[in-house]
């Protein structure tokens, strides 16, 4: 089953996340503003991956003095998503 969501992050450079998940699975991502190197690479490496997994991996993760990240704000999304 497909599921999709466009998450307004907080706290971060990035104004939105639009995911999109198959089967527990993630099939696409898509980071609009940010660092755009980084996060094209960082949704690349998780295309394919478990939901657990990625979120496992990213969740915590600051970005400088900020008490969150990017990659933090993707995990939340995804645990939203999951529970959807």
């Amino acid at each position: 089953m497909e599921k999709s969501i466009h998450y307004i992050p907080a706290g971060v450079c990035s104004q939105a996340i639009d995911i999109t998940v198959e089967d527990g699975i993630v099939k696409e991502v898509y980071f609009e503003g940010g660092c755009h190197g980084n996060l094209q690479g960082i949704s690349l490496l998780v295309k394919g991956m478990k939901i657990g997994e990625v979120i496992n991996r990213l969740e915590g993760i600051h970005c400088g003095y900020k008490n969150t990240s990017c990659p933090d704000q993707f995990a939340k999304a995804l645990r939203i998503l999951e529970q959807k």
